[in-house]
C-alpha cells in the first residue's frame, strides 16, 4: 500500500485523510480507529474499491481482536478483487493490485493463527508465499517475506497470541 500520490495525479482526500489516520495511530490509535470508521462509513461497502481496500488493511492493523481483524482483512481482500491496476494507477504509478496480495494474505494467515484456524492460516500463508514475486520493490519483499516466516514459525509453534508488528 502506497502513502503518496504521483505529483501528477490529482488529489485524493480519502486516501489522504487514510494516511493521516494512520500517522495518528502512533499516538492515538483511539482517534485513528474512529477516523478511519468515519471514512468507511463514507466510502461505504459499495465504495471505491481502493479506499475499502486501503480503510480495511490498515484498519485491521489497529485491532487487538483477531476476529475483529479478521473482518477488517477480509473486507480489505475482498475490495482488492473488484480493484483494478488502472484504478491504483491513477493514486500512484507503481501500484499494482498483484502487488496488494501477499500482505493481505498473510495478514489473514496472522488473524486465522491467532483464531487457531489452522488450515484456513496455511491456506493463506501459501498464497502469501506464491505471491511474493510480484514485489519489485525488494525492501518491501523482504518485509513481507519475514512476515511469512514468523506466522509461519509460531503457526508451527501453536501459538496463538499476537506477534510483535502484527
Amino acid at each position: 500500500m502506497s502513502d503518496s500520490t504521483d505529483a501528477a495525479s490529482e488529489p485524493d482526500e480519502v486516501m489522504a485523510a487514510i494516511v493521516a489516520a494512520m500517522q495518528l495511530a502512533t499516538t492515538d490509535a483511539a482517534a485513528a480507529r474512529a477516523q478511519l470508521d468515519a471514512l468507511w462509513e463514507r466510502v461505504g461497502a459499495g465504495g471505491d474499491a481502493l479506499h475499502r481496500c486501503t480503510i480495511g488493511h490498515y484498519r485491521a492493523d489497529l485491532c487487538d481482536d483477531a476476529a475483529e481483524a479478521l473482518t477488517w482483512d477480509i473486507r480489505a481482500l475482498d475490495a482488492a478483487h473488484a480493484l483494478t491496476d488502472v484504478r491504483a494507477q491513477a493514486h500512484h504509478s507503481s501500484l499494482s493490485v498483484e502487488g496488494f496480495y501477499p500482505s493481505l494474505h498473510l495478514n489473514l494467515a496472522d488473524n486465522y493463527r491467532r483464531l487457531g484456524s489452522v488450515d484456513a492460516a496455511h491456506h493463506h500463508l501459501a498464497e502469501a508465499r506464491s505471491r511474493l514475486s510480484v514485489l519489485t520493490n525488494l525492501a518491501y519483499r523482504q518485509v513481507v517475506s519475514d512476515g511469512v516466516e514468523h506466522v509461519t514459525a509460531a503457526l508451527e509453534a501453536g501459538s496463538t497470541e499476537r506477534l510483535p508488528g502484527h
